[in-house]
């Protein structure tokens, strides 16, 4: 563990548990920020309060440098994106081969809201759950992009505003994996029970994986992931 602090990009979902438990395991002091937009699976705001006090009851050797959490109204990012994540209509791909859940900008109004906060709390890093390897094709989840953002916050915020994304070059099953290394069965559950990723925000029924509908990409991405999660541990 070091002493310096860090602020989690956390919506409640699979990836930034993990980023938030990886903090926790590193960072003397742990934030975290999450951002009503507008989205369509809003269950996922009414989820990270659960995670958080499931980590606290359950993970205490991780929970005591667990710190405040902030929600930011984005509300108006939600009104300009005409998305499957913000507006009631089909996923599927644009011409240009995005998938109509891309929010334009979304990770880059984030990093940017996160930055000042952090600058306000005296908080040293930024992380988030942001992956190139399993996802659904956002060129903001790049690791060339995280790049360009934290050289325009050093700058524009007069210091060093490093970026950890500690899921970029991992598969699902191996986020899975880090979950078991991070907190063993105990924080793989809290994950399967507690966190939210399915894009139509269904939690009618509890899957080996977690909640969701199954169907749409976020789902297939992570029962996909889980499988071969569990696949390799009892290979």
């Amino acid at each position: 563990m070091t002493r310096e602090s860090a602020l989690v990009l956390f919506s409640g979902g699979q990836d930034s548990t993990v980023c938030l438990a990886w903090a926790l395991a590193r960072f003397e002091r742990v934030e975290t920020i999450g951002f009503d937009y507008g989205q369509r699976h809003r269950i996922e705001l009414a989820q990270r309060p659960k995670v958080r006090e499931r980590i606290l009851a359950d993970l205490p050797e991780l929970a005591d440098r667990l710190g405040e959490d902030h929600v930011v109204d984005l509300s108006g990012l939600g009104s300009i994106s005409d998305t499957a994540l913000t507006r009631e209509r089909e996923i599927d791909f644009h011409e240009n081969g995005l998938p109509s859940t891309f929010v334009p900008g979304r990770n880059l109004v984030f990093l940017t809201f996160a930055a000042a906060l952090a600058y306000r709390r005296g908080l040293s890093r930024l992380v988030g759950g942001m992956c190139e390897t399993d996802f659904s094709g956002y060129p903001d989840c790049r690791r060339q992009t995280i790049d360009a953002m934290e050289q325009a916050l050093t700058l524009g915020l007069e210091r060093a505003t490093p970026i950890d994304t500690p899921l970029m070059r991992m598969t699902k099953a191996a986020t899975w994996r880090l979950a078991e290394d991070l907190g063993g069965e105990t924080l793989v559950r809290l994950i399967v029970e507690e966190t939210h990723t399915c894009y139509l925000g269904e939690r009618g029924r509890l899957h080996s994986w977690g909640y969701g509908c199954g169907g749409c990409p976020a789902c297939q991405l992570r029962s996909r992931g889980w499988d071969e999660y569990v696949s390799g541990r009892f290979a």
